[in-house]
C-alpha cells in the first residue's frame, strides 16, 4: 500500500498524541492522590507501590512490544495498547478494592510502553531516513507538553467536575483514540523471514548497538538522576534554596528538553553528523554539571545551564536512531525497544548509585555527601562522551579507508 504524505503525518500525529496521553495518565494519580487514598483505604506506602508498579511493567513490556511491532505492525499493536492504557483507569470509577487499582496500574504501564516504540516504528516506516530525528524530536515535544502542562488543567478539572468524572473523560478519550487509530492507521508490516529468537540474538549480539546503548545510558544522569529525584535536595543542601523552590527548580531541564529537542535536531540535520552532536552534548553537560558542583552559581546562570542541559538531553533521540541503523528494517522495533530499555536501566542505576554515595558520606543532611553523589553525573557524562568520540573517530577512519 502506498503511503501518502497526509496519511504518514496522520500516523505520526496519532502516535505522538498517544505518547502525550500516556504521560497524562502517568502523572494523574499524583493529582488525585488524596481522593484515591480515601477511596481505596490505603496509606502512603501502598500508594507508592501503586505508583511505582507502572515503571516496572513499562520496562518489562518493551521487548515483547518491540517484537510485536515488527511482526504485526503499528495498526494492531497501537490500537490494542491504547485501549489497554485507557481501560487501566477503570478501577478508579468502578471499585474500591486496592488490588484492582494495582491491576489497572499494571495495564497502564503495559499499554504505555507501546507509545514511544510506536513513534519510533512509524517514523522509520513512513518517513525518509534523514527526517527521523526531526519527527522524533517533535513527538518528544508533544509528549512532554502532556507531562509538564497536563497537571494544571487536570487538577482544575478535578476541582470543578470531580476526580471520577475526569477519570471517565480520559478513559473515553483513550477508547476514542484507539478506534481512530484502528481505522486511520494502515496495516503496514514487513515480511519476516527469521524467528523471534534469531531477531533477539541479532540485536543483542550486535556489539555496536550494545556499546551505543550503554554509552547513551551513561549520559542519562542529568535527566534521570538529577531532574527526576536528587536535584531538589542537592539545591537545598549545597545552595541553601528553600525546599518549595528547590523541588520544582530542576524541572527547567524538562522544559529545555521539551522545546529544545527540535532545535538540536535542526543542528544535527544541518551538520549531518549525529555522533558529533552527541559528543557536543556530552561536553556541554559535563561542563554544566562541573560548574554546578562549585556551589557558587547564581539562580539566573543556573536557569540558563538547566535549559541548555535539557536541550542536550535530547541526545537520546540520536543515539537510538544510530542504533537502529545497524540492523535490518524488519527488526527496527525490537532494536529501539532494547535501546530504550537499556537507557532506562541506567536511570535506575543512577538513582541507586547516587543514593548509595550520599549514604556513605553522611546522609541526606550533609552538603558534601550530595556533592559527591551528584559528581557521578559529570564523570559518567565524560566517559560517555569519550566513548562516542572513539566510535566517531573509528567510523571516520573506516570511511577514509573505503574512499
Amino acid at each position: 500500500m502506498k503511503i501518502t504524505r497526509t496519511i504518514a503525518l496522520l500516523m505520526w500525529f496519532i502516535a505522538s498524541i498517544f505518547y502525550s496521553y500516556q504521560y497524562i495518565l502517568r502523572v494523574m494519580p499524583s493529582i488525585m492522590m488524596h481522593d484515591i487514598m480515601q477511596q481505596f483505604h490505603i496509606n502512603t506506602m501502598t500508594f507508592g507501590q501503586f505508583s511505582g508498579v507502572y515503571y516496572i511493567c513499562y520496562a518489562l513490556m518493551h521487548l515483547p512490544i518491540g517484537i510485536a511491532l515488527d511482526r504485526y505492525g503499528p495498526k494492531k499493536v497501537m490500537s490494542l495498547c491504547i485501549l489497554i492504557t485507557a481501560l487501566g483507569s477503570l478501577p478508579i470509577i468502578l471499585s474500591d478494592y486496592w488490588l484492582y487499582l494495582i491491576a489497572g496500574r499494571i495495564l497502564i504501564g503495559m499499554g504505555s510502553s507501546a507509545a514511544i516504540l510506536s513513534v519510533f516504528k512509524i517514523i522509520r516506516l513512513v518517513f525518509a531516513q534523514e527526517r527521523f530525528t526531526r519527527m522524533l524530536s517533535f513527538s518528544v515535544m508533544i509528549g512532554l507538553i502532556g507531562a509538564i502542562y497536563g497537571g494544571g488543567p487536570v487538577n482544575y478539572m478535578c476541582s470543578i467536575l470531580g476526580y471520577k468524572a475526569v477519570t471517565l473523560f480520559f478513559i473515553s478519550m483513550g477508547v476514542l483514540l484507539s478506534i481512530v487509530t484502528y481505522f486511520i492507521v494502515p496495516n503496514i508490516t514487513i515480511p519476516q523471514s527469521t524467528s523471534i529468537l534469531s531477531d533477539i540474538r541479532e540485536v543483542f549480539g550486535n556489539k555496536k548497538i550494545m556499546l551505543i546503548c550503554c554509552l547513551a545510558g551513561l549520559m542519562v544522569g542529568p535527566l534521570e538522576g538529577f531532574a527526576d529525584v536528587w536535584g531538589g535536595r542537592f539545591l537545598q543542601q549545597v545552595y541553601g534554596f528553600e525546599p518549595s523552590f528547590a523541588i520544582g527548580f530542576p524541572s527547567i531541564i524538562f522544559v529545555g528538553l521539551c522545546f529544545g529537542a527540535p532545535v538540536l535536531s535542526f543542528i544535527a540535520e544541518k551538520k549531518n553528523n549525529y555522533l558529533a552532536t552527541i559528543i557536543s552534548a556530552a561536553i556541554i553537560m559535563t561542563m554544566s554539571f562541573t560548574l554546578l558542583l562549585s556551589g557558587k552559581l547564581s539562580i539566573q546562570f543556573m536557569s540558563l545551564l538547566f535549559i541548555i542541559t535539557g536541550i542536550c538531553c535530547s541526545y537520546q533521540t540520536y543515539a537510538i536512531y544510530i542504533a537502529s541503523t545497524y540492523v535490518r528494517a524488519s527488526v527496527v522495533g525490537l532494536t529501539t525497544a532494547v535501546a530504550n530499555m537499556i537507557i532506562m536501566v541506567f536511570g535506575y542505576l543512577f538513582h541507586s548509585v547516587i543514593g548509595w554515595i550520599i549514604s556513605i558520606f553522611g546522609g541526606v543532611n550533609n552538603p558534601r555527601a550530595f556533592s559527591y553523589g551528584i559528581a557521578t553525573i559529570p564523570i559518567a557524562l565524560a566517559i560517555g562522551g569519550i566513548g562516542f568520540t572513539i566510535i566517531y573517530l573509528e567510523e571516520k577512519r573506516q570511511r577514509l579507508v573505503l574512499s
